[in-house]
């Protein structure tokens, strides 16, 4: 974790930051981030070793700065109790500030009062200043435009942006009818005046915790004066090291801006050291991303997470487990096949459709539990049972399958039961087949679906209502059953029907060609 001689140029005419008081010598500050955990609660208790791992470290450098930010989306769903893992994860190692990601907001889907309840418990700084709530003050006043953190005499200022696509990336309900976000534009020009308002405070190292994606921050590195570091999220994308205009680019005043983001899941966290000359302005740079999985699960962590949580029920057993793939938004998946198998056994129905981002993690051989199956479907969306044309299902799998050109994978490729289909990695639909009960395969016209043959089909309720774009899939009005339970629900009926071990293995329903 020591900072790296990875010395950053910039124009020696640029000069903006003349007449701010200086500090005498260069900062060294090291950086702890994290984004997108998305409730993951096993990574977060490896990821709590990790802090302990960071602080220790850093107690053998005192004049080296330290911080722990988070980029938003550490929350999930609308269960309250992944959310207060979520919180007390934060809190415990000491997280500074946090951008608010479109999954900090999922609480208040109805009512604020979830939300409210949570907001109390957070002993962190809730960035977000290119939102507002009518008609919820105690939400909105519980948000700030920015913060700043003083470390060894150090002035850090600290802005947060939301997404800019946070109304489309929520269920439908009150909070969506009240929720004002800017534009991308309006983000860029709000970045920049609580920028200029921090430096006006004479504060020349300022951070920007961003959850709109990683085309919105190189957009913004470029737009705007006085941004030294963004932390990024929403996009998933993993950047390491320090790459010019991958992850590294200069500001309108020609001064440095480095870019990070961690994947997804917790699955990977980062430590950006940085030193700052006497201006404010980082002169060398260290962007360090490492795997997660490296720690063991922190025993205190887990103890005060299964008391929320409650203790794990055991629901199964996996005799042999195909390793997951590398790229789950675009890769054939064994585990969603086995989940998909189970939605359409346990719903009685011809076809089951899920995008492949809502599966959030694998399975492994040994005891499935209930904790385990809530990190691997994290959302809590409800089964819905709902009657789409072949054309409608077409026009679903063909839209997901826009993703394997589209920036970030996304939405990632539609996972199936019931269905076969070749796609190839320029994104084109080549063929699909509808698998019966027995086993019987029907070619379907890809080219000509029919608008007159329905398939009676099994999906989640976030999607039935035309969320993430699938607006060929908005029908949960006209759903023929919606289950009192999730898709774990699914996994966990068919569970029961069988005392054998089961096995996780690809069966080529997904195919990917050049």
């Amino acid at each position: 974790m020591n900072i790296a001689n990875t010395q950053i140029n910039r124009n020696p005419a640029a000069d903006s930051r003349t007449g701010v008081k200086q500090p005498e010598r260069p900062v060294k500050t090291s950086i702890f981030y994290i984004n997108d955990i998305h409730g993951k609660s096993i990574n977060m208790e490896r990821l709590a070793s990790v802090s302990n791992t960071f602080d220790s470290f850093r107690k053998t450098q005192p004049d080296v700065d330290r911080l722990k930010l988070s980029s938003g989306d550490i929350q999930l769903g609308h269960d309250e109790k992944i959310n207060q893992v979520a919180v007390k994860f934060q809190n415990a190692i000491g997280i500074q500030a946090t951008a608010m990601g479109n999954h900090e907001f999922d609480l208040a889907w109805r009512k604020s009062d979830k939300l409210l309840r949570l907001l109390g418990d957070i002993q962190y700084k809730l960035l977000a200043n290119n939102v507002y709530i009518k008609n919820s003050e105690k939400v909105q006043n519980k948000l700030q435009n920015y913060t700043i953190q003083e470390i060894n005499g150090h002035k850090y200022g600290i802005i947060g942006t939301a997404p800019i696509d946070l109304i489309s990336r929520l269920r439908q309900g009150s909070l969506t009818q009240n929720l004002q976000v800017h534009t991308l534009d309006e983000t860029i020009k709000q970045v920049q005046k609580d920028a200029d308002e921090l430096k006006a405070q004479g504060i020349n190292k300022i951070i920007l915790l961003s959850h709109i994606g990683y085309e919105g921050d190189v957009l913004l590195a470029r737009a705007t004066d006085g941004i030294d570091i963004i932390l990024g999220g929403h996009s998933h994308d993993l950047l390491r090291d320090i790459k010019k205009d991958k992850n590294l680019f200069y500001s309108k005043s020609n001064e440095p801006v480095v870019i990070t983001q961690g994947g997804r899941d917790g699955t990977h966290f980062g430590v950006l050291n940085v030193e700052f000359d006497e201006k404010g302005i980082i002169k060398k740079a260290q962007n360090n991303v490492s795997y997660t999985n490296y720690f063991r699960r922190n025993m205190p962590m887990r103890y005060i997470f299964e008391t929320i949580l409650g203790n794990p029920a055991k629901v199964g057993y996996v005799k042999n487990a195909e390793k997951a793939p590398k790229n789950v938004l675009l890769e054939p998946n064994g585990h969603a096949n086995f989940i998909l198998d189970c939605m359409k056994e346990d719903c009685n129905a011809d076809i089951a459709l899920m995008p492949s981002p809502e599966i959030r993690g694998f399975f492994e051989e040994g005891t499935i539990d209930t904790r385990t199956l809530d990190e691997i479907l994290p959302f809590k969306n409800k089964a819905v049972v709902v009657n789409y044309s072949e054309k409608e299902i077409v026009d679903a799998i063909k839209f997901a399958s826009t993703s394997f050109q589209n920036q970030g994978s996304k939405p990632g490729i539609m996972e199936v039961s019931g269905l076969e289909y070749v796609v190839d990695k320029d994104g084109e639909l080549l063929s699909m087949n509808y698998v019966d009960r027995d086993g019987k395969k029907s070619p379907i016209d890809i080219k000509n679906p029919r608008e007159y043959k329905f398939y009676k089909t099994v999906i989640n309720d976030f999607h039935a209502q035309g969320n993430d774009n699938y607006t060929m899939l908005n029908k949960f009005n006209e759903a023929e059953k919606i289950c009192d339970y999730d898709i774990t629900g699914c996994v966990i009926n068919c569970l029961k029907k069988t005392d054998k071990p089961i096995t996780i293995k690809d069966d080529n329903r997904i195919r990917v060609v050049d």
